[in-house]
C-alpha cells in the first residue's frame, strides 16, 4: 500500500470523511461468550476485537498469590489472519509490551483488595486489525470487566491522537497511522485520570498539550458509547425478569380464583339440593295438615252481625 497523495480534502476532511476531532464508528456487544464471566465484542472502524474476563478465581500456583490483593493478568494477542500479511501466531515482543501497559492501565481502577489471593484474567483477541488495536482492546476489556461484575472505580476509555501533515487528528486510521508523523495512545478513567500514555514520533510541548485536550474529547465520546452498551444489556435483563414474573404469577392467581369460584358454586348447588330433599321428605312424611296459627273467621259471625243490624234498624 502506497502513501496517499494527501490526507485532507479541500474542505479539511480526512480520507474517510471524518473531521479532525471525530472518532470512527463504534459498535459494542456485551456478553457474547457463554463460558466467560464477562465478555465483549467491539467493532471500531475496521477493527474487530473480542475480550473475555475469567475470575476472580484462586491463583495457582499458590506461591504467586498475594495475601492482601488480587492479581490482574492481561493478555493481548492478534490472530494470524487479522492483518493483510499473515503474522506468526503466538506471543511476540509487541504483544508482550502491549499486554504489560494495558494491565497497568486497569490496576488503578480495579478494586483488587477485595479479592486477596485471587487472580483476574483478561484476554483480548484482535480478529481484524485496522490501526489503534491496543486502545480498541482496552475499551473492549473495560466492558468485559463490567459485565463480569468486577468492582471498579470507573470505566476506562482509550483513544489515540496523531499528527498528520502537520495537523493533530483524533483516532488515527490505517493510512494515518502508517504514514503519520506521530502517534499518542492514551487511556483515562471517567474522572479524567490518565492510566496509560505512550508516544511514537515527535510532538512539541504545545502540540502535546493540544493533543491531550483532543484525546479527552475522544475518550468522552467513547465513554458514552460504553455506558449505553452496558445500560442496554442490563436494562434488557431487568425487563426479562419482570416479564417472567408476570407470566408466572398471573396465571396462578387466576387459576386459584377460578378454582375458588367453582368450589363455591358446587357447594351452593349441593346445599340447595340437600335443602330441597329435606323439604320433599317432610311433605311426604307429614300425614297431618300443618297447624294454622292465625285466627280463623267464625262462620256465624256474619249472620249475627246481620241480625243485629236488622234489629237495630
Amino acid at each position: 500500500m502506497s502513501k496517499p497523495e494527501k490526507f485532507f480534502d479541500d474542505e479539511g476532511l480526512r480520507l474517510d470523511g471524518r473531521r479532525v476531532d471525530e472518532i470512527r464508528p463504534m459498535k459494542i456487544e456485551v456478553g457474547v461468550l457463554s463460558r466467560a464471566d464477562g465478555s465483549c465484542y467491539l467493532e471500531w472502524g475496521n477493527n474487530k476485537v473480542l475480550a473475555g474476563v475469567f475470575g476472580p478465581r484462586e491463583l495457582h500456583p499458590r506461591r504467586m498469590q498475594r495475601p492482601d490483593t488480587a492479581i490482574v493478568r492481561y493478555r493481548y494477542s492478534m490472530a494470524a489472519f487479522s492483518v493483510e500479511d499473515r503474522i506468526r501466531p503466538g506471543p511476540n515482543r509487541r504483544a508482550t509490551e502491549i499486554s504489560k501497559v494495558s494491565r497497568e492501565a486497569f490496576e488503578p481502577v480495579v478494586l483488587t483488595h477485595l479479592y486477596p489471593g485471587a487472580v483476574i484474567d483478561v484476554f483480548a483477541e484482535v480478529l481484524q486489525a485496522d490501526a489503534g488495536t491496543r486502545t480498541a482492546a482496552i475499551n473492549a476489556a473495560t466492558i468485559a470487566l463490567a459485565d463480569a461484575g468486577i468492582p471498579m472505580k470507573g470505566l476506562v476509555s482509550a483513544c489515540a491522537v496523531g499528527k498528520v501533515d502537520g495537523k493533530l487528528v483524533l483516532d488515527l486510521g490505517k493510512d494515518e497511522d502508517n504514514y503519520g508523523d506521530a502517534d499518542l495512545p492514551v487511556a483515562m478513567t471517567q474522572d479524567g485520570d490518565v492510566t496509560l500514555i505512550q508516544m511514537d514520533g515527535n510532538l512539541t510541548q504545545d502540540e502535546f498539550k493540544e493533543a491531550m485536550e483532543l484525546v479527552k474529547v475522544g475518550c468522552k465520546q467513547i465513554l458514552e458509547i460504553q455506558r449505553e452498551a452496558l445500560k442496554d444489556k442490563f436494562s434488557q435483563f431487568d425487563n426479562e425478569e419482570i416479564e417472567e414474573e408476570t407470566v408466572v404469577e398471573a396465571p396462578e392467581s387466576e387459576v386459584e380464583v377460578e378454582e375458588t369460584i367453582e368450589a363455591e358454586v358446587v357447594m351452593t348447588e349441593e346445599a340447595e339440593s340437600e335443602i330441597g330433599d329435606e323439604v320433599e321428605e317432610d311433605d311426604e312424611n307429614d300425614d297431618e295438615p300443618d297447624e294454622y296459627t292465625g285466627d280463623e273467621p267464625d262462620e256465624n259471625t256474619d249472620d249475627e252481625d246481620v241480625e243485629e243490624g236488622e234489629t237495630n234498624e
